[in-house]
């Protein structure tokens, strides 16, 4: 071969060469990377999952709100409220009139009997001028029992009966008046089959027959005017 022949032929080796790119390992590959690519090219570190996790793990359908999922109906501080929404220590009683009922049960399901003892307690204000205790069936006061500390400069213990919307006689006559004013008292009220027996500061004080013989209508009790009640009890004896 001459040498002008070999010249000849290292230069068309030297075009192949550039033409083709180094092929096998280069080809139209411009990155390096083995020719022809995978048809699903895989992410820095790894193929993507078809549905990627949160920070931390997938979310919960239904999210939980910080220190549990709340309730359909929240609850009250310090428990689930019923039905009819309780306050905290209780229910509070209805309004009554000054020196009413705010508390001992002002409805007596079983109505009077005898044997039944009521005892109230309570404190006389310092400028009172009357109080009541009604025991009541219905529309009718079967037994108004009413301290008066100033009627016309005298003081008047006044013990009634209302039965069809009219006053009986009142009964006044009694030989000692047992509230003073500013002071604490306890009243007992007994009930027998024929009558009421009332006694204050463990002292009898006087008796009312009874004009409402229906004992067991007799229901209601009701305190008012100017008293601070302290405790109402109902009991058996």
């Amino acid at each position: 071969m001459t040498l002008s022949l070999e010249v000849s032929l290292l230069s068309l080796s030297l075009q192949l060469s550039d033409a083709l790119g180094d092929w096998p390992s280069g080809g139209n590959n411009q990155s390096g990377g083995p020719w022809p690519p995978a048809p699903n090219p895989t992410w820095p570190g790894g193929q993507p999952a078809p549905n990627p996790t949160w920070p931390g793990g997938q979310p919960a359908p239904n999210p939980m709100w910080p220190g549990g999922q709340p309730a359909s109906n929240p609850a009250w501080p310090g428990g689930q409220s019923g039905g009819n929404n309780m306050w905290p220590g209780g229910n509070p009683s209805q309004p009554t009139a000054p020196g009413g009922f705010p508390s001992g049960p002002d409805v007596l399901p079983m109505g009077i009997y005898d044997k039944l003892l009521i005892t109230i307690r309570g404190t006389v204000k310092p400028n009172a001028e009357k109080f009541a205790v009604n025991l009541s069936a219905g529309n009718d006061i079967a037994f108004h029992f009413n301290p008066r500390f100033n009627e016309a400069g005298r003081k008047a213990l006044v013990r009634n009966s209302l039965i069809g919307e009219k006053w009986g006689k009142e009964e006044r006559n009694v030989n000692q008046f047992p509230f003073v004013l500013g002071q604490p008292f306890e009243m007992k009220i007994l009930c027998t089959n024929t009558e009421f027996k009332v006694a204050v500061n463990n002292s009898h004080v006087l008796e009312y027959k009874h004009r409402l013989t229906n004992l067991r209508s007799i229901n209601k009790l009701g305190i008012l005017f100017d008293l601070t009640l302290s405790d109402v009890c109902v009991e058996n004896i």
